[in-house]
């Protein structure tokens, strides 16, 4: 870490530089991600917000808005708007649960069901650029590290 010049008004402040921040690096890492999906998936009409929602719908469909939420961990107001907005869109529709009708089930559009493979493969061929160089092992390792650090800070949100 660097230092601050002394400041007339108390000791030196201690800098974190963008490179050595996790927090940093971390969250450029998304948003170059987040951009470069967005340029493969706009010409279908789907926005990144709605890709988790998506892929999981794609592993099973029926969730309830809060199992959606659940599921790919996004808060319950940012997940009825992308709803509201998928459904608006074409890509779902709700139903009501038949054993609970004060719930409704989100399902997958014909429409959503076509665009799963274009989607996914728009979505590998971003992972495929964003690890360019990494071998396969390195990438396992990658992915490994990264699922440790937010199993680290999901169970210190949770203590």
């Amino acid at each position: 870490m660097t230092m601050k010049p002394e400041d007339p008004a108390g000791p030196p402040v201690r800098r974190l530089p963008r490179e050595e921040s996790l927090g940093y690096q971390v969250n450029h890492l998304a948003r170059l991600l987040e951009r470069a999906l967005r340029l493969r998936i706009e010409e279908y009409g789907v926005v990144p917000g709605q890709f988790a929602p998506l892929l999981a719908l794609y592993e099973q469909e029926g969730f309830t808005q809060r199992e959606l939420c659940e599921r790919v961990q996004i808060e319950q107001p940012t997940m009825a708007n992308t709803l509201q907005r998928m459904e608006r869109d074409g890509l779902i529709h709700r139903v009501p649960d038949p054993h609970d009708r004060r719930q409704a089930k989100v399902l997958l559009s014909d429409r959503a069901r076509e665009l799963r493979e274009p989607l996914i493969a728009a979505a590998r061929d971003v992972n495929s650029l964003a690890t360019r160089g990494l071998d396969a092992a390195e990438v396992a390792q990658l992915l490994s590290l990264i699922a440790r650090s937010i199993e680290n800070l999901a169970s210190a949100g949770r203590s």
